[in-house]
């Protein structure tokens, strides 16, 4: 007997808008999670991937050169992960967080740290689709978040090459998945030529 793989369809990405962020954001703060909020405002505002994030040490945080060091991403290599100030107001945020569960945040603890087993989540699955179903948002995934940061990137004029950078992408025929995001400068750059040089009438 021949078994056939159930068809799911490929998937499509998905940007949240603004309104879809706050509706997510604000399910996240009912959550009795104690982290969930915390790592759904960082992944929106790194475009880090889960595994990132559930795996950080406090080490791997430069507060003064607001970088996250990843010693091995997707791609089997090491990076670093920019922060803006307000990821590194949340990460510290995580840290009051982890010492009102009565963890500690030496050099060597995960950032986010199991309070039952003092250990990385295995996962974040569970929380977030409560979250979702409860910001009426059931087809958003958790991955999306990362599409979110790099379709705002874009539309606030980030190129694609720095897009490239901020999400750790090896190779840009990952990034250029985007590049249906890229306004149609073109024709504007070509005009850039005809302003730079004087010709004789």
């Amino acid at each position: 007997m021949v078994v056939k793989e159930l068809d799911t369809g490929e998937y499509v990405q998905r940007f949240l808008s603004e309104e879809e962020i706050y509706r997510l954001l604000s399910a996240a703060k009912r959550s009795k999670h104690p982290y969930i909020l915390h790592l759904i405002r960082l992944l929106i505002l790194t475009g880090a991937r889960k595994s990132e994030w559930r795996l950080a040490r406090w080490c791997d945080v430069n507060f003064l050169n607001q970088e996250l060091f990843v010693p091995i991403s997707k791609s089997g290599r090491s990076r670093k992960v920019i922060l803006s100030k307000d990821a590194i107001k949340v990460i510290g945020e995580v840290r009051i967080t982890a010492k009102s569960l009565g963890l500690t945040t030496d050099h060597r603890d995960w950032i986010i740290t199991n309070p039952r087993t003092k250990k990385p989540y295995t996962c974040f699955h569970h929380a977030f689709d409560r979250v979702r179903i409860d910001a009426d948002l059931p087809n958003v995934r958790i991955h999306d978040l990362r599409h979110t940061f790099a379709s705002l990137l874009v539309n606030n004029g980030a190129t694609i090459y720095e897009v490239q950078r901020l999400l750790g992408h090896h190779h840009i025929s990952m990034t250029e998945r985007y590049a249906h995001l890229f306004p149609n400068t073109l024709a504007d750059r070509v005009e850039i030529i005809a302003q730079s040089i004087k010709f004789a009438d």
